[in-house]
């Protein structure tokens, strides 16, 4: 007779058994009711530094994607119209600006990530777990809205500098005109890290 492994028997088993999972019997202690259940059950400490991965990341994103929008076109127009080349890099400049914005977030994060003095398996009575929550995704939250702000600047001012370079090369009198919207672009960047760093303000671990 063939003997039927263990996770065969337990998916057999789950089919004929509701409540059943692969991992044991269904409780209150290993599975997520809901959506609420499963981010609640999330570290704290954990959505803090997904706030700083996704802040930074995708402020450096958005920086390197309007980089390449602008340095593409740079180049190929500075073929026809080399005099283009010096003034444009400020275009260059722009894209960059939201890489640091994120990385000033980032470090401003950082600083708030304290860890508490002693380790436990059991939490004591009188722990601030509103606090501990709060602070977990306030970090998140302000992480997550810069790097979203700094990515459509990042591209926003990539496509500035783009037709910047274009039309620079073709009129010389439009560069001005055109670098006033790059500035207004690579505002938004700014609005971002502003809102973020008071998003963040009242977050601090419980020690």
């Amino acid at each position: 007779e063939r003997r039927e492994g263990s996770r065969g028997a337990a998916l057999r088993r789950g089919l004929v058994e509701p409540g059943y999972t692969a991992m044991g019997d269904c409780t209150a202690d290993n599975c997520n009711a809901d959506w609420n259940e499963v981010l609640t059950n999330m570290d704290p400490y954990g959505w803090g530094y997904y706030g700083i991965a996704f802040g930074l990341g995708l402020s450096v994103v958005g920086a390197a994607w309007g980089i390449w929008l602008t340095g593409s076109s740079l180049v190929g127009a500075a073929v026809k119209a080399p005099r283009i080349r010096s003034k444009n890099l400020i275009s260059v400049i722009f894209c960059e600006a939201t890489a640091i914005y994120g990385v000033i977030l980032a470090i401003i994060l950082l600083s708030k990530m304290t860890t508490p003095k002693n380790f436990s398996d059991v939490m004591p009575d009188d722990f601030d777990y509103a606090q501990w929550y709060f602070a977990g995704y306030s970090l998140f939250t302000s992480g997550l809205s810069v790097g979203l702000t700094n990515i459509a600047s990042g591209i926003s001012v990539g496509v500035a500098g783009s037709s910047c370079a274009l039309a620079d090369a073709q009129d010389s009198s439009l560069f001005v005109k055109i670098l006033i919207v790059e500035i207004f672009a690579s505002a938004l960047g700014i609005f971002g890290i502003i809102v973020g760093i008071i998003q963040s303000n009242n977050a601090q671990y419980p020690s």
